[in-house]
């Protein structure tokens, strides 16, 4: 366990992948994380001692810095969808991006990897996009050979995504959703996970890979393959984009008004811009082909972690089961 890597923000749902696979391929883990107390399930990922989670603010140099001491590699998984506040798009996905890879340039640090996002575009209409191109390009202005990763939406066991609808789902006949006809392209957590611990190890050459799964579908059949895991019949209620436009606009306000009480994790005004465009792999993007991985197919995953979202969780099974038996 000669080698270091530093994974900032790798206590999240991406950086927890890369962190258990960078230790798995032996190296020594430092997780940089605002608040290392609450990132203590990492250790367990290696031997004692191998997966240590440090305090970490990627809005100071210094900060920064002293997580990369010693470090052969560094990974950026911080991301955030707060438009407003200290850790703001630009704060985090723009400026963050960007110090980390001058401050790895000044360490000689040899490999970096970044991940962005499908989409991300100085010219697109939404500031997550547009923070997450501007992150790209700081990052490749300081460290030209980096890997850069953009996958589409991502699921998992942990994910914010299958996990926040499913359990929308539980509540009233409706699920109503925005941009229903927007296509998405998911992709399995750990596929994004191993694509990262190829670039750490220098496995595959610099440059930006797009990455999404198998299946190609709009929100809405999304919406209908979940429905069908979890076993439970909804109208799904597509709002129009003026509708929903309002509708974030209230959300926001409301955080705006209480001095952050009420945090708008529902629907902001920039993820309904984001959702006008589809969020798919590009024609002519390097991807999974590239890095010689086949992605996993959510269809052979999502009960995994979704049964519990079921009317009547591990018991759906049972039940269906014995509605197979023949008298």
């Amino acid at each position: 366990m000669s080698k270091l890597v530093t994974i900032y923000g790798g206590s999240g749902f991406v950086g927890r992948y890369i962190a258990r696979r960078m230790a798995k391929e032996g190296w020594r883990v430092r997780v940089a994380v605002r608040r290392p107390n609450e990132a203590i399930f990492v250790r367990p990922y290696g031997a004692v001692g191998q997966v240590e989670p440090v305090l970490c603010n990627i809005r100071d140099d210094a900060s920064v810095r002293a997580a990369m001491q010693g470090a052969e590699a560094v990974v950026n998984c911080v991301g955030t969808f707060d438009a407003k506040g200290k850790n703001n798009f630009d704060a985090i996905q723009h400026e963050g991006a960007e110090r980390i890879a001058r401050i790895a340039a000044d360490e000689g640090v040899a490999r970096m990897v970044h991940i962005s996002a499908i989409g991300a575009d100085k010219e697109a209409e939404s500031q997550y996009a547009q923070t997450k191109a501007l992150g790209e390009e700081g990052v490749l202005e300081h460290m030209p050979g980096a890997v850069i990763l953009r996958p589409s939406v991502i699921f998992g066991s942990e994910d914010g995504f299958y996990n926040r609808f499913a359990s929308m789902s539980r509540f009233g006949p409706i699920l109503a959703i925005a941009g229903g006809d927007t296509r998405f392209q998911p992709v399995y957590v750990d596929d994004v996970a191993k694509a990262a611990a190829m670039g750490v190890t220098g496995a595959v050459k610099g440059g930006i890979y797009e990455l999404g799964g198998p299946a190609v579908a709009t929100f809405r059949a999304l919406m209908k393959e979940m429905l069908g895991v979890i076993r439970r019949r909804k109208l799904i209620l597509n709002l129009p984009f003026p509708v929903a436009g309002m509708m974030a606009w209230g959300f926001d306000l409301a955080q705006t008004l209480t001095l952050g009480l009420f945090h708008n994790s529902i629907l902001t005004r920039d993820q309904v811009k984001s959702l006008k465009s589809d969020n798919v792999v590009s024609e002519d993007a390097a991807g999974f082909a590239e890095l010689g991985i086949t992605p996993v197919d959510a269809k052979a995953i999502l009960p995994d972690y979704l049964w519990r979202f079921r009317p009547t969780g591990q018991y759906d099974a049972i039940k269906e089961s014995a509605g197979n038996l023949k008298a």
